[in-house]
């Protein structure tokens, strides 16, 4: 596995500079940033990325105001609360994406929400809180207790949302393939540690962010 600074270097060469490699790049918020975070926001990033799953996002897009107002503002206390006669009006609603299991999964996600928020005080505390070295943690405790947040939608939502962290992108697992860490896409627990602990190796050589090596990593591979 090459260094940090050797990745960095073919990156750099690839985008014209290192500069360029972080042109625009939003820093990571603080945890005390993310625990500041509303509850309802999660619950609106979650729902996003779970109703652009598999469609496109420009549909989501279209339709976000209609799904803010069918899902009452994303206030976690209510979709939680969600009857049954409310679930069955909003699988015929056409201001939403008429899936389901979908919008199960953002009724289930606002009750999880709820919980996680009365014993940390806010579910962008527990987030916040997270080492981002064991960010891969974050990613499992994610899938496990929440619905539908597995994959890469758990991934960017956190990244969206401003916590440090790696996306396991095309381009990004292909560098990982390129220093010897995997050999395929990660989805066993150890390939997934394997992951983990080379990222914290290259935060500890460069000391950045989990968020500025991923796009490094992601920026040294040809298109």
């Amino acid at each position: 596995m090459r260094s940090f600074d050797d990745i960095l270097a073919i990156a750099a060469e690839r985008k014209g500079s290192e500069a360029a490699l972080f042109d625009g790049m939003t820093p990571p918020k603080t945890a005390d940033e993310l625990a500041n975070v509303s509850d309802k926001d999660w619950l609106a990033r979650m729902a996003r990325g779970i109703f652009q799953a598999g469609i496109s996002w420009k549909v989501v897009d279209a339709k976000w105001p209609g799904i803010e107002e069918a899902f009452w503002g994303f206030d976690t206390g209510r979709v939680a609360l969600m009857s049954d006669e409310e679930f069955d009006s909003l699988v015929t609603d056409t201001r939403v994406i008429r899936s389901g299991p979908k919008i199960a999964a953002i009724r289930d996600n606002a009750a999880w929400i709820n919980e996680v928020a009365r014993e940390h005080g806010s579910f962008g505390r527990k987030v916040g809180d997270w080492p981002a070295d064991d960010f891969i943690g974050l990613l499992d405790w994610m899938q496990t207790n929440g619905s539908r947040l597995g994959g890469g939608t758990g991934s960017y939502l956190l990244r969206f949302s401003g916590k440090e962290s790696f996306v396991l992108s095309k381009d990004v697992v292909a560098r990982l393939i390129a220093e010897g860490v995997i050999d395929k896409p990660p989805t066993s627990k150890k390939a997934r540690a394997a992951v983990q602990a080379a990222f914290n190796t290259w935060a500890d050589q460069s000391g950045r962010s989990l968020t500025e090596i991923s796009r490094v990593l992601a920026q040294s591979i040809d298109a």
